[in-house]
């Protein structure tokens, strides 16, 4: 997944226009856990949304979890409506690859699956991630409550001073709320690709470093 090599975000003046509606068809059924890719699921089911950078592999690593119930992958962050793959690829939507993680907290804590998100990807690499250059592989968390803003806010000021111990620079990822930033579901081939391509492209350009516990 190689897209366009823009070191900028584009101003929301100047991002392709988009459409009120999307030009392809995806199917509701994850191709691996069986259920919907758009819900409703349980009335305690919480959703997140997690970019960290070619979204094939970030949401290999995010179904994998148990208690995670549903994932899909899209575009968000932008200015574009519907976009498709190949305008977020020019870097002029302004979206980035984003993860739709659906999860049951009385199994699995967000903070394990922060601690999966900060762990598999480098957060200070701004608008690239690894050999992946553009503003769409820029790393965000999208949160849907206020509680997830405040652990995604403390997770990350704990896994910074971790990295800073390490040279590492500042942390780079968007922490805004999911309700400012439409998602839009990407094309079907790109829904749970690694299963349907096992040997695909993966990249997680990660630190190496894990995510201490919070006290």
């Amino acid at each position: 997944m190689f897209g366009f090599r823009s070191s900028s975000m584009v101003a929301p003046d100047a991002a392709l226009p988009g459409r009120a509606q999307p030009i392809f068809e995806v199917g509701d059924t994850h191709t691996v856990l069986g259920g919907s890719l758009r819900g409703p699921w349980s009335a305690s089911t919480e959703v997140i949304y997690l970019a960290s950078g070619c979204f094939w592999g970030a949401e290999e690593l995010m179904w994998a979890i148990r208690g995670v119930v549903s994932t899909s992958v899209g575009y968000m962050g932008g200015f574009s409506g519907n976009p498709t793959y190949e305008e977020v690829c020019t870097g002029m939507t302004g979206h980035t690859e984003t993860v739709m993680v659906a999860f049951e907290p009385s199994i699995v804590t967000l903070f394990d699956i922060l601690k999966v998100f900060w762990e598999n990807h480098d957060p200070t690499q701004g608008f690239r991630q690894g050999n992946d250059i553009g503003t769409q592989y820029r790393s965000a968390i999208f949160f849907t409550t206020p509680e997830q803003q405040t652990l995604a806010e403390a997770t990350r000021d704990a896994y910074q001073r971790v990295i800073s111990d390490r040279g590492y620079g500042p942390i780079t990822t968007e922490i805004a709320p999911a309700a400012g930033h439409t998602y839009y579901l990407a094309e079907e081939y790109h829904q749970q690709y690694l299963y349907k391509v096992p040997h695909g492209y993966r990249c997680h350009a990660n630190t190496g470093l894990a995510l201490p516990a919070l006290v």
